[in-house]
């Protein structure tokens, strides 16, 4: 069937599809207004702590303040085309018929057509036009890998309302004529407006386009601190420009507010005096608020009192800034956040999935669930003092991640935390790496070991002195352990220590282990508590909170775990049973035993894991069943540490980062090292998922050991893949497990 075209000739030119109530920022120009008050309060409430923050010795404020709001006066010109007037107006089904190409790229392309005009003011246009171009995070890669493409051209196919070979640029439209306006205002622009602009590119003429941008990119020496600083900037300006207007915020008085709500001495001194609780500061924890270097180390083991020590270090350190606690897990920082700041200071616990840990606490959330309710979560980090959160909200900003970009307003004032470094991987321990280099805040480190390749590149990256504070030699030399290797679990002895109102963690290596001594555990009458990470992620909540509250309660209990025990699990057991794993886990795992000190040490019984190759390698249990057979005797905390610094392999962190080396390019990329696991929802829960607000999805979501060849042909929900019913099953007793054909 021929489609009758038409001409859309629009009498408004608007960056987004017009709600009820009517608001000026729904127009092209009301919002790029919006965006560039955002900016603009942004830089000038956090004046020239930006620039100290990022070590900007490059550039004035006022020149910061010129390119950043010369971006956001250039980042949706690529607004004002058929193919997105028509989307917005829902003339046009994106879904059937996408763009022809993306807006920010058009408004790259544009703005290289305006060139020799948008360079008579004061910013620097280049760097300008490529923080233009990323502030949706899509340009120049796709799925995390670098694309080297300036916008990707798409079939858009032929509708009513728009030709799929061309596009028509409203460069004549008279709401155009006065956005070019606002610009010399805004921006100091030329009196002179340009004339003679195109008012149609073919997909020639844009490859062509293209072309000649990306051959200046080519020769383009980019100041690449000032480049991210400023893409930073743009994504968080846009965020809250969309976000606070349609909200009816105010945009100047709320940022100011957010920006200069900060930390006090008062504040921290609280958190410590109700952590305390009438007894003393070790010397540790001391030492830790009296060291004077930027980025200081605590090396020191579990149960010594690290966490306590960093809001002492945090009293001296983050006054009149934002705190950033990061954990390597979503598990570690709920118990943190838990444990010390809620009701004790004004904080929020910021990871992907905290609307399902804190929901059992009543706090407030905000209204929208599409992706503005991303945004909204991300501005819990601008509105709070201390953000208990995973490692990713932090070092995501290295990889563009989308979180990160949101808080960067609060990461760019504030003082962090990393908690267990020890258990970054390769990429993770490299963006510390760089973060380190480029952000000059105050940092501290804590982890129970540090090896000295490790300290090595710490003291590279940060260029001046770094003070090591080790824990309390009291503590870390108690003899906390006693090792038994045997072929086979002793059943036995751990009948007897539950008989005798002991506390048993026993750790697997695989899921399918861990449910089969569970169900075993169940017919010796161990009334056996099951935790690992194939739940749907609200039962996982559960589990978890079960089993610490059990082991904090009188009485024995036993808790059968994988290695999500290795850093979440805030407990100490009285006996620990443990495949054999690598050196670096089975410390860990040694971590929840005897972790409140009882006196003398407590046994570890280990035993083989069969199952080489997944998740370990023959020479990584090989390395494990090493450290064990090393001590004979009762070994301490010291004792496990020196050890692992003598057998450390020099690491090789990838320091790579697309926030800082991609030049032009802005798209999120992986912060960590591929695992074996991918994210998915059960078919079983579809008719749910299909309606949840996103803020609760990932409540249903469970992460499975699946290849790309079991998931092809699954269908997707909500981005998600949709385990079939026919393969997985669920309860919430054990969790997903695999259905044999």
């Amino acid at each position: 069937m021929s489609i009758k075209m038409q001409t859309l000739r629009p009498k408004l030119l608007l960056a987004k599809s017009m709600e009820v109530p009517w608001k000026g920022a729904y127009t092209l120009t009301g919002h790029t207004a919006s965006v560039v008050e955002a900016v603009t309060t942004l830089i000038d409430t956090l004046g020239n702590q930006l620039l100290f923050q990022f070590g900007l010795s490059c550039c004035d404020l006022a020149q910061l303040r010129a390119t950043a709001r010369l971006a956001a006066y250039i980042h949706d010109l690529g607004k004002a085309n058929d193919h997105f007037q028509a989307v917005v107006r829902k003339l046009k089904n994106p879904m059937e018929h996408p763009q022809l190409i993306r807006h920010e790229a058009l408004s790259v392309l544009l703005a290289w057509e305006l060139r020799d005009w948008l360079a008579t003011g004061d910013g620097n246009f280049l760097i300008a036009i490529a923080a233009a171009g990323g502030h949706h995070l899509k340009l120049g890669g796709e799925s995390g890998k670098q694309t080297d493409e300036l916008g990707e051209i798409r079939e858009s196919g032929v509708d009513a309302w728009t030709r799929g070979d061309r596009i028509l640029l409203y460069t004549n439209h008279q709401h155009f004529i006065g956005l070019l306006r606002y610009g010399q205002k805004a921006c100091g622009l030329a009196s002179h407006l340009p004339q003679d602009l195109p008012t149609s590119w073919t997909i020639a003429d844009i490859k062509q386009q293209r072309k000649i941008l990306l051959q200046e990119f080519a020769i383009w020496e980019a100041d690449s601190i000032l480049t991210a600083v400023v893409k930073a900037l743009l994504v968080a300006a846009d965020s809250s420009g969309s976000a606070l207007p349609v909200n009816n915020v105010p945009i100047q008085p709320w940022i100011q507010t957010q920006i200069h709500y900060t930390l006090t001495e008062p504040e921290l001194q609280r958190v410590v005096d109700e952590r305390l609780n009438g007894d003393m500061l070790h010397p540790f924890q001391k030492d830790l608020g009296n060291t004077t270097s930027r980025v200081t180390l605590a090396r020191a083991g579990c149960g010594t009192g690290k966490t306590l020590g960093a809001y002492n270090w945090a009293k001296h350190h983050a006054v009149g800034r934002k705190l950033f606690f990061c954990y390597p897990t979503t598990g570690t920082s709920t118990e943190g956040f838990l444990d010390y700041t809620h009701d004790k200071v004004d904080s929020t616990l910021l990871h992907t999935r905290a609307a399902v840990d804190l929901e059992h606490l009543d706090l407030h959330s905000t209204g929208d669930e599409d992706d503005l309710e991303t945004k909204l979560e991300s501005f819990k980090a601008w509105s709070t003092k201390v953000s208990v959160c995973t490692v990713d909200t932090v070092l995501g900003l290295l990889q563009c991640n989308r979180r990160p970009m949101y808080c960067f307003p609060a990461i760019a004032q504030a003082a962090f935390v990393f908690d267990e470094v020890h258990c970054y991987d390769n990429k993770l321990f490299g963006a510390l790496l760089r973060f380190l280099e480029v952000v000059k805040a105050p940092v501290l480190l804590m982890s129970a070991s540090f090896l000295p390749w490790q300290i090595k590149a710490i003291e590279t990256a940060v260029g001046e002195p770094i003070n090591i504070i080790p824990g309390p030699k009291e503590l870390e030399t108690q003899p906390r352990y006693r090792f038994r290797l045997a072929d086979a679990p002793d059943w036995e002895r751990v009948k007897a220590e539950f008989e005798q109102g002991g506390k048993i963690l026993w750790v697997c290596n695989q899921v399918n282990t861990a449910i089969a001594v569970y169900e075993e555990a169940k017919q010796y009458g161990l009334q056996p508590l099951l935790y690992h990470s194939r739940y749907k992620y609200g039962d996982r909540v559960n589990h978890h909170r079960e089993v610490v509250d059990r082991f904090k309660a009188e009485g024995a209990v036993m808790a059968i775990a994988t290695q999500v025990a290795e850093m979440s699990l805030d407990l100490s057991a009285t006996l620990l049973v443990s495949q054999i794993a690598d050196p670096a886990g089975l410390i860990q795992r040694l971590g929840r035993l005897n972790r409140r000190y009882c006196g003398h040490a407590l046994d570890a019984l280990f035993y083989p894991d069969e199952k080489v190759g997944f998740p370990y390698s023959q020479d990584e249990l090989d390395a494990g069943a090493a450290l064990i057979q090393s001590f004979s005797g009762e070994v301490c905390q010291a004792d496990l540490a020196l050890w692992l610094e003598k057998a450390a392999v020099q690491g090789e962190p990838d320091q790579d980062s697309v926030w800082l080396d991609g030049e032009w390019r802005t798209y999120p990329a992986s912060l960590r090292e591929a695992g074996y696991t991918i994210t998915v929802l059960l078919e079983q829960d579809l008719k749910t998922v299909e309606k949840l607000p996103a803020k609760l999805l990932p409540r249903y979501t469970v992460p499975l050991i699946v290849n790309s060849k079991q998931t092809k042909g699954w269908k997707k929900c909500r981005r998600y893949p949709l385990a079939p019913t026919e393969f997985w099953g669920y309860s919430s007793d054990i969790g997903a497990f695999q259905i044999k054909s």
